[in-house]
């Protein structure tokens, strides 16, 4: 097969949870076991960091790979869901896997995969441990899928747990309270294995404080113990959070056997895009009118966006805005701006939310828009009807920003 058909077969062969949501959800680890084993458990042959949360665990991977590379070592950095390339999504020192190990991976394990009925994130979990092993990385940083503690990633021991923050966000499979979704996300917290916290938050303190109790783990709330000031090309003001917690599981990597200087941190995070390929986080593409995409996509994140919007200059604010259809869309209509002009459009994907139903749930609330067949169609009408001083943001999902990065 080529690479092309590889990719093809494993988007349609397999349940992907990105692209069908609910269907290819799995409540146990049992087939990332299994594949492990099949494996000869690469996992254990590596050192990792493990990073969950609700919002930021991209970045903060990223930011993560940043520094590490910085200080000299072999980084892998397995993170998800991917914008333009599947490959995207397994990197070292920010090069993405080549083709011909990913047609390789699922040549020799292909029967294997079949007979096991594995998803599509458990067996691209495996390819990623299977990669970085071969590889002899220094350090992987494995950001976590979906939750935590039944996450196809959650077989590792990690040299730090990392978890960004708890916010509400698939909730069908993670609980209706933040406390429920905290104690899924705190699954990663290991024996001994000391974890960091992003952000501390009333709800979900005591259920972290109390897993790593039982763990015997060392907690540390980053935003709490951290009062270093430290500047990242990821301009997003919510990344003053981010820095926070990457600098407090850095501290603590230096604990270990990992010699990290203020110098490579501080270079580490000026240099996050070009060290690692990280896009779609408050990324600007244009200047006259000034556009921006970010993949925010929950309450929290796109509260965060907003706070930012509000701090910008300009005329007139346009917004090109898609969803995926199981979107909790009654979470963010409250915080989004209403004196802009939407576009709205849907996502080329299975999950997307059409985008009649779209736009008639936004103006039933009061919002002016129009609608479009697709993404790259809103943009160019919002290029069209903006002035040079205007905005044209562009988000609402990952996938909206995928299709015009």
């Amino acid at each position: 097969m080529t690479y092309q058909d590889t990719i093809n077969w494993m988007f349609l062969q397999l349940p992907m949870y990105q692209r069908q949501g609910k269907s290819a959800y799995k409540a146990n680890l049992n087939n990332t076991h299994l594949l492990a084993k099949h494996l000869n458990h690469p996992e254990h042959k590596i050192k990792t960091i493990h990073v969950a949360g609700t919002n930021g665990k991209g970045s903060t991977s990223h930011m993560l790979a940043s520094v590490l590379q910085e200080a000299g070592y072999k980084v892998g950095l397995f993170t998800s869901p991917h914008l333009k390339d599947f490959r995207e999504r397994i990197k070292i020192n920010g090069a993405v896997i080549s083709k011909a190990f990913v047609n390789g991976f699922v040549k020799r394990n292909k029967a294997f995969l079949e007979t096991q009925n594995l998803s599509f994130f458990e067996m691209t979990s495996g390819m990623a441990f299977d990669y970085f092993s071969k590889k002899k990385v220094d350090v992987a940083i494995i950001e976590v899928g979906l939750g935590g503690r039944l996450d196809s990633t959650n077989i590792i021991t990690p040299e730090v747990s990392v978890i960004t923050n708890i916010g509400f966000d698939h909730t069908q499979f993670l609980g209706n309270t933040l406390e429920a979704i905290a104690f899924e996300k705190a699954g990663i917290i290991k024996p001994h294995i000391p974890v960091v916290i992003g952000e501390t938050q009333k709800e979900t303190t005591n259920v972290f404080v109390e897993v790593a109790e039982k763990k015997a783990s060392e907690i540390y709330f980053a935003d709490s113990s951290i009062s270093e000031v430290f500047l990242s090309d990821l301009k997003g003001s919510y990344q003053q959070k981010n820095i926070k917690t990457v600098i407090q599981t850095i501290y603590l990597l230096k604990q270990k056997i990992f010699k990290i200087s203020e110098e490579d941190i501080r270079k580490g995070l000026l240099h996050v895009v070009k060290n690692t390929g990280l896009q779609g986080r408050w990324q600007q593409l244009q200047e006259e009118p000034k556009i921006i995409c970010d993949t925010a996509h929950n309450k929290e994140g796109l509260n965060y966006v907003v706070k930012q919007l509000e701090n910008e200059t300009f005329n007139h604010l346009h917004i090109v805005f898609g969803v995926v259809k199981d979107k909790d869309l009654s979470s963010i209509l409250d915080i989004l701006p209403k004196n802009a002009t939407y576009y709205f459009c849907k996502p080329n994907v299975p999950r997307g939310m059409e985008v009649d139903e779209l736009q008639e749930i936004f103006t039933t609330k009061g919002f002016v828009g129009s609608s479009y067949l697709g993404v790259n169609e809103a943009l160019k009408a919002a290029i069209k009807n903006a002035l040079d001083t205007d905005l044209i943001y562009i988000g609402g999902s990952t996938f909206v920003v995928a299709e015009i990065i």
